[in-house]
């Protein structure tokens, strides 16, 4: 996010990463102050600006990343097949529940054939295994999690039916925005740089799975190569610009699916300043291996 290999900035910003396990967190973070900046999914942070929360949206975290996952050798060959069975999702405001009602859609279904819950997403996998739902639809590194045990199987990426998905946006807090636009442009300038480099191709994917599961987030390097590069553009890192259209879609689609109760304006909830900023930059000069980034 920042340099790569250091939470500092060459401005003297300081940047203090903290994991959260589900988005209720972070939604409660934000409204106290207690952090200032983070991801999360564009429809939570749009009914957040829609109910008050003094945040904006300034920039995308990724692209795709999100999928579809069924039993292995279960029961479950096509999405008709869940009728009346149960389907896991992040939380009532996410882009992965939005994809569970385009592919209802898809094949004349309705919410009512299926019963979705909400669920932790570190949570899901291990149920999934167990038997206690029967699909999830979630983000990385979830859906590969499954894969790698071998009782997962990706019913289909979502991608497959939203060809331009984005999923997690950066937000910050107005009080920010309003008195640190510098350091808001660093973080900004830093997401930016870091999503050219780990487009430079499999062995700067396969670092930086390596370096963050090992010294920041304690997860196995291994599941986050294979969330990586499994293949390369499984995650997309380009373009990371909000674009109007992207969100006006997820707003047409909360607004069908109960998750908004009035229509928002892009220019109203997102701050494209930052990301016109961020457009010059360039990938880090770093090579896997490594010590420092330029």
């Amino acid at each position: 996010m920042t340099d790569y290999i250091s939470r500092h900035t060459a401005s003297g910003n300081l940047f203090i990463p903290r994991l959260f396990q589900g988005f209720p967190e972070i939604k409660e973070a934000l409204i106290s102050n207690t952090m200032q900046a983070g991801f999360m999914v564009a429809p939570m942070a749009m009914a957040l600006w829609s109910q008050g929360v003094p945040i904006k949206i300034v920039y995308l975290g990724h692209r795709y990343g999100s999928a579809f996952v069924v039993r292995n050798n279960g029961p479950i060959k096509t999405f008709p097949d869940l009728r009346g069975r149960v389907v896991a999702i992040p939380t009532r405001f996410s882009d992965e529940r939005l994809i569970v009602f385009r592919a209802l859609k898809k094949y004349g279904m309705t919410a009512k054939d299926i019963r979705m819950v909400e669920m932790p997403p570190p949570d899901v996998a291990g149920a999934l295994a167990a038997g206690a739902i029967d699909a999830f639809s979630m983000g990385e590194p979830y859906p590969a999690q499954a894969e790698m045990g071998g009782y997962g199987r990706i019913l289909f990426k979502a991608r497959d039916l939203w060809p331009d998905y984005m999923s997690c946006v950066l937000v910050v807090r107005q009080d920010m925005i309003d008195k640190r636009p510098e350091a808001v442009q660093a973080l900004v300038d830093g997401i930016a740089r870091s999503g050219l480099w780990l487009e430079k191709g499999r062995p700067y994917r396969e670092d930086a799975a390596d370096f963050v599961g090992r010294f920041y987030y304690h997860q196995d390097p291994r599941l986050l190569r294979w969330a990586l590069t499994n293949p390369l553009d499984r995650v997309m890192y380009t373009p990371l610009t909000p674009f109007k259209p992207d969100f006006e879609l997820v707003r047409d689609l909360m607004l069908e699916t109960g998750t908004l109760d009035h229509s928002i304006e892009f220019n109203e909830y997102v701050d494209i300043k930052f990301a016109e900023g961020a457009k010059s930059k360039t990938a880090w000069a770093y090579e896997p291996g490594g010590l420092e980034a330029r």
